[in-house]
């Protein structure tokens, strides 16, 4: 809920967009070709444009553009200058990324950018794309980008809604905001027939696309996103610009609704009617409450229909804001000024004649003070008067209290003159008497404040115009000090009545300040989860005397009690269906709300942005509703300062845990480096010393020591291979291999890991050549070996098979043993990861399949795991596609 200060003026230069402008100063342009979908001409429009401004003299470059083959498209690239780009080894394979350096190193005028929601390679300086375009504009150069409207984040949900896909790339709506905006746009049935003509997409994929995303429902519906987010885009600029102007006028670009909610019965109905103006224009709307100095006096049905209007607003989709105002009519126009707002929906109660002759009326004003605004009235039910007969007397009229201390002040007031009249005139006398009633308008009001002129008038003359002790005035001129004394009296109550509405007002602003400072100021100093949901708990109690429950997911799905005010607190069934439903959602519920109203409490989420940190719930202690309606923009403020401390927790624990994978990742490094580095050498004076042996020693121990030796070995090659390949650092040899050599040489090479198995190779001699580093390839091979010999049965057969499919190559090894458990087969790849039975223990470092993915995927192959479908066991195979398989070995050979 926002709340708004008196006294908005939207004809002043507003300071927020003045600041805004001035930010921009010495920055770059972004402008950003927004489309429906891919194959709409972004990429052509942004370099066609790119070109435009080329041919005008400007410095172009293209820092990054995907042309995705499309001939039109490239064609536009020749005439341009291209930035290389960077390359980024990443698992083995080779990224090509924009260089940002290089770019502002070049220091052109304008730089294309495509893709802006991209992913960046792991190890770059920012993470997604639009990082990069960030440290661009904030070196002052312009960037012409492209981004399709599912890569909207605050979209995201809606188009997976029915598209049935999810973005995983995606940009923030901020960066949008502050791009200039032009959408590319082509009816759904032309970009139909461009993907059915290959430009977009491969023959076999637009076959598949044109049945599930591209279908034509789901491309009117992101047309129609995409046009709705542009102009959404445009109004904002529009607004901001005229903000930092101070022009005057709605400047209606699009239609901005607000509806006046008061404290009669039928408040809802009002939100209900704006709700279907909104929807019947697809714009945004406001429900406002102006909180005048009769607020103060409601009674607690009127303040639970302005808390219940006010929810009710929120769950319809709308926003809320309280304006604290002198009257009704001020804080209605300054709000319309404020947020430049076309149309107004508001209600007219029945009155009579004689009040709208006395008070005037609210909709007549609004309706001939604001002409730039249409105003939407609808008749109010007949409230009940003797409630608010009841409730307005003692501010209308006074109190008893207040007309006793103004008599006691114009009797004091007289004494004093009475004592003093010998040696003043009647002129100062008549001076004196204005004292009462200056304190009686600003401590009691300004009815107080008139009787107060009455009183003093009447006890000026009675006691000192002659004849002294009567009300007549002999003296035509002690008639006219009378007059003027009841004039300035009654002038005088009315200003300070006035100064002293707007000093309560200003004083309940700076008190909503000063609270909400001093309560960010206090948990923004905490640094643990557990302190800050107390604190949280303790001043939200201290600040609307409720009860307050917070809860969280702190240990994973279900929601927990992080804390309470009191810790004696227990949630029901009802209860915790409420705020269970308040954190899926993200919407209130329970007490007061139209969700799970029996509740006790009122679940309030704790977002920041879309996500949903916990719940705050609070509740009457007197049985009541749990807030009124005066304190729903305080508590809308605090849960949204607490979020704001919840998320610095959370982002907080976050990087302490990417601390900690990092620091174990380092550590992980620095133990292979030096293990592989310290063994190695007194591994292979071992080897060279068993190989000596041969003449003197016995042989079985000789065979014993070169045995075990080599296993050592292999297990620091497997820890040296596997900081090269978290280093990025292999070195790819491709050739021509022979499969069915290679299979039996490294057979030999394991054969004592397949000591006690049957080994059968069934690999025809037949297949073709593929294309492989022969050294990676022969550790590939190894440790699968090694992994069948030690996971197979002892005495079960070991098959080595390959074979030739449509479209690739296949190679397996198959044992017969434990097998993996189901369901977790891709595990067994994963770094210091060994699946081992409950029956058996084997040795092994956890680094032999983890090597074997990492060789496979340099390679250009892939590896699978999978359970043998004939018999118990593991199969493990490596997959040549048919880019790595040689159709022609002599051509192979020759090049």
């Amino acid at each position: 809920m926002a709340v708004v200060g008196p006294g908005s003026d939207g004809a002043r230069p507003d300071p927020d967009a003045l600041l805004r402008a001035a930010t921009q100063e010495g920055r770059g342009r972004l402008k950003i070709f927004l489309g429906a979908a891919p194959g709409v001409g972004k990429t052509y429009e942004m370099l066609s444009e790119g070109a435009a401004r080329r041919r005008d003299g400007v410095d172009v470059v293209v820092g990054v553009v995907e042309t995705h083959g499309r001939r039109e498209t490239d064609a536009l690239t020749r005439g341009l200058e291209i930035v290389p780009r960077r390359d980024v080894v990443y698992e083995g394979r080779t990224l090509h990324e924009m260089d940002v350096d290089a770019i502002l190193a070049r220091a052109p005028r304008l730089v294309l950018v495509d893709e802006l929601a991209h992913t960046n390679a792991p190890g770059s300086r920012h993470p997604k794309r639009y990082g990069d375009v960030e440290e661009l504009l904030a070196a002052g150069i312009d960037v012409y980008s492209t981004v399709n409207i599912q890569h909207v984040e605050s979209l995201n949900d809606v188009v997976a809604s029915f598209t049935r896909v999810r973005v995983r790339e995606t940009v923030p709506d901020s960066v949008l905001e502050s791009a200039e905006i032009e959408v590319v746009d082509i009816p759904p049935d032309e970009l139909i027939e461009r993907l059915k003509a290959g430009k977009v997409y491969l023959p076999q994929e637009a076959t598949r696309a044109l049945s599930h995303f591209f279908s034509k429902s789901n491309l009117s519906a992101l047309r129609e996103l995409a046009l709705r987010r542009a102009a959404q885009a445009v109004d904002a600029r529009m607004l901001d610009d005229v903000r930092a102007l101070g022009l005057g006028g709605t400047w209606a670009g699009s239609d901005r609704i607000v509806v006046a909610i008061n404290e009669l019965p039928g408040a809802d109905v009002l939100v209900r009617a704006a709700k279907r103006v909104a929807d019947g224009l697809r714009r945004p709307w406001t429900a406002v409450f102006i909180e005048t100095p009769r607020a103060a006096h409601f009674t607690d049905a009127q303040h639970g229909r302005v808390a219940a209007a006010m929810t009710l607003a929120t769950q319809l989709g709308g926003a809320v804001a309280s304006v604290p105002a002198q009257n009704v009519v001020e804080g209605v126009q300054s709000f319309l000024a404020d947020a430049r707002a076309t149309q107004l929906v508001l209600g007219k109660s029945a009155r009579s004649r004689w009040f709208e002759l006395r008070h005037g009326s609210v909709v007549d004003r609004l309706i001939r003070d604001t002409p730039d605004v249409t105003v939407h009235v609808l008749p109010m039910p007949v409230s009940d008067r003797r409630e608010q007969r009841v409730r307005r007397r003692p501010a209308r009229w006074g109190t008893p209290a207040g007309y006793a201390a103004t008599t006691a002040m114009v009797a004091g007031v007289t004494a004093i003159a009475s004592a003093l009249f010998h040696i003043l005139d009647l002129g100062n006398v008549a001076l004196l008497y204005l004292l009462p009633v200056m304190a009686a308008a600003s401590l009691f009001g300004l009815r107080t404040g008139l009787y107060a002129g009455i009183a003093s008038s009447l006890a000026y003359n009675f006691f000192f115009l002659p004849p002294v002790g009567t009300l007549t005035i002999s003296n035509p001129e002690n008639l006219v000090s009378v007059v003027v004394l009841l004039g300035i009296a009654v002038a005088t109550s009315q200003l300070t009545a006035r100064v002293r509405a707007q000093a309560d007002l200003a004083a309940a602003s700076a008190r909503t300040n000063a609270t909400l400072a001093g309560f960010l100021r206090q948990i923004a100093a905490v640094n643990d989860l557990d302190g800050a949901a107390r604190m949280i708990c303790d001043d939200v109690r201290r600040l609307l005397g409720v009860q307050v429950v917070l809860l969280g997911a702190k240990a994973g799905a279900d929601l927990e009690i992080l804390a309470a005010s009191d810790p004696a607190y227990r949630l029901d069934a009802m209860d915790n269906a409420a705020a269970s439903w308040a954190f899926d959602t993200g919407n209130p519920a329970g007490k007061g709300s139209g969700t799970l109203a029996a509740s006790e409490w009122l679940f309030q989420p704790v977002k920041a942005g879309d996500r949903v940190l916990g719940v705050l719930g609070v509740a009457s202690e007197a049985g009541g509703d749990p807030v009124r309606a005066d304190q729903l923009s305080l508590l809308s403020s605090l849960v949204d300062q607490s979020a704001l401390v919840l998320e610095r927790l959370r982002l907080q624990a976050e990087m302490r845990d990417v601390d900690a994978v990092l620091t174990r990742d380092r550590l992980r490094a620095a133990l292979l480096s030096s293990v592989s580095h310290d063994l190695r050498t007194p591994l292979t004076a071992v080897i060279a010393a068993a190989a000596q042996l041969h003449g003197g020693a016995t042989p079985e121990l000789i065979a014993t020591i070169e045995g075990e030796a080599a296993r050592l070995n292999r297990f620091v090659a497997n820890l040296l291979d596997m900081a090269r390949v978290e280093a990025g650092a292999l070195r790819l040899n491709m050739e021509a291999t022979d499969l069915s050599d290679a299979v039996a040489a490294a057979a030999h090479d394991a054969r004592r890991a397949l000591e006690g198995h049957a080994v059968r190779l069934d690999v025809p001699p037949n297949l073709p050549l593929v294309r492989a580093d022969p050294q990676l390839l022969h550790h590939c091979l190894l440790n699968l070996f090694d992994n069948a010999g030690r996971y197979g049965d002892p005495g079960s057969d070991i098959v080595i098979e390959g074979r030739h499919r449509p479209g690739e190559l296949r190679l397996a090894v198959l044992d017969r043993g434990p097998g993996l458990p189901p369901g977790r087969e891709a595990e067994v790849f994963e770094t210091f990861r060994r699946l081992e039975g409950s029956d058996r223990a084997v040795g092994g470092t956890g680094l032999g399949l983890a090597i074997v993915k990492a060789f496979a995927e340099a390679m250009g192959m892939t590896v699978e795991a999978a359970n043998r479908a004939d018999a118990t066991g593991a199969a493990f195979t490596l997959v040549f596609p048919a880019a790595l398989i040689v159709r022609d070995p002599s051509i192979e050979s020759v090049s």
